[in-house]
């Protein structure tokens, strides 16, 4: 079903509540068991990354793909952080039946990815608060870092430390916004333990999960476990396909459009829409890059000093799949930003229509 034939529930954060005249939205968040059994489709604009498009213009690319959501993962995307601008934004969506999510970024001051170029990690949350509060959204997204905050001082547990103090910090305002806070596990760093862990220490009332996935594989991670344990704290998804096979040091991993890779989206769908039902499938196609997973090297080990070897039955069962075997990389796109634009759109245009044809839980 597309997106301009599903007007008779609004998919919110984790939820997809009923309209109900005189009922306020938010009276209803997180009390009322979803009706939703299909899983809405989206895209995360990062797939179309080589454009360097702002929100606007990102807007309107989407609308054109008849889906039913949009994700814009970070603050870089919107020309102005000024109410006036935001509330054109929100009416532009809201013309054309598009639910918005949207994140603030890293809120680990000392991890290695983090920027102040929008305030300090409360600011940030304060920021997020008022951003959700202007689009009506009932979730934002928020992360530590990627896999080099496996190797800093403290490891990701210090990492993970500092975020949640940030949001506990918080507790009190995010609640009296009626919103939560969804942690990605982003580029690597977290795997599902760990983030189920760090939500259920900041509180699930106020903490849920931003899933990812294609950064499942990069922590050594079957998608499908992930979705079984953190199913049922999803707010929010970015989701990708991914191929990964043996090599010198362990493990090459690259993502694919949809359809093309090692994941089982017919199974995917189906468990997303009875795990987080009413939370879209948003698209962020990725490819054409391989990431190095050495596990075979004594110094990989460091960033992972409590994982246990019974958790490396994922990746040893991935490694041997009959998908598990070398994707070629493209070098040609690499040298030309004109022919990397028109592959980024390719690659999603693909995922598209390959989940519409091809898994019945997508509406």
């Amino acid at each position: 079903m597309k997106r301009r034939t599903f007007t008779t529930q609004v998919a919110l954060g984790a939820l997809a509540i009923p309209a109900i005249p005189g009922i306020k939205t938010k009276d209803w968040l997180f009390t009322t068991k979803p009706s939703a059994s299909k899983v809405p489709l989206g895209v995360d604009v990062h797939s179309v990354r080589g454009m360097n498009w702002k929100a606007k213009q990102l807007i309107d690319y989407v609308i054109d793909l008849e889906v039913d959501s949009i994700l814009l993962n970070g603050l870089d995307y919107f020309e102005s952080l000024d109410e006036a601008y935001l509330k054109t934004l929100k009416e532009h969506l809201n013309q054309n039946n598009l639910t918005f999510y949207f994140g603030v970024g890293g809120l680990s001051i000392n991890s290695p990815g983090y920027s102040d170029k929008f305030g300090t990690p409360r600011e940030l949350i304060l920021q997020g608060i008022r951003m959700a509060n202007i689009f009506d959204t009932r979730s934002v997204n928020c992360r530590i870092g990627s896999v080099r905050d496996r190797y800093t001082d403290g490891g990701i547990v210090a990492r993970m430390e500092e975020l949640i103090g940030e949001l506990r910090a918080m507790r009190s305002q995010i609640q009296d916004a009626g919103i939560k806070f969804a942690v990605e596990n982003h580029a690597g760093d977290m795997r599902s333990e760990e983030l189920l862990s760090l939500v259920e220490t900041v509180g699930t009332d106020v903490c849920g999960v931003m899933l990812d996935p294609g950064n499942s594989v990069w922590a050594m991670e079957n998608p499908m476990h992930q979705l079984e344990m953190l199913g049922k704290h999803v707010l929010c998804t970015s989701i990708r396909d991914y191929r990964i096979w043996a090599s010198e040091h362990g493990a090459t991993l690259t993502w694919t459009a949809i359809g093309e890779g090692a994941m089982d989206f017919v199974k995917y769908t189906d468990l997303m829409s009875e795990l987080c039902p009413g939370v879209p499938l948003q698209i962020e196609t990725i490819t054409n890059l391989k990431l190095e997973i050495p596990f075979l090297k004594t110094e990989f080990w460091e960033g992972y000093p409590d994982l246990k070897a019974a958790h490396l039955l994922d990746m040893l069962t991935m490694l041997r799949d009959k998908d598990s075997v070398e994707v070629p990389i493209n070098l040609q796109l690499k040298e030309s930003p004109a022919a990397d634009q028109e592959h980024q759109k390719q690659e999603l245009a693909k995922s598209i229509d390959y989940l519409r044809k091809n898994c019945p839980a997508i509406q």
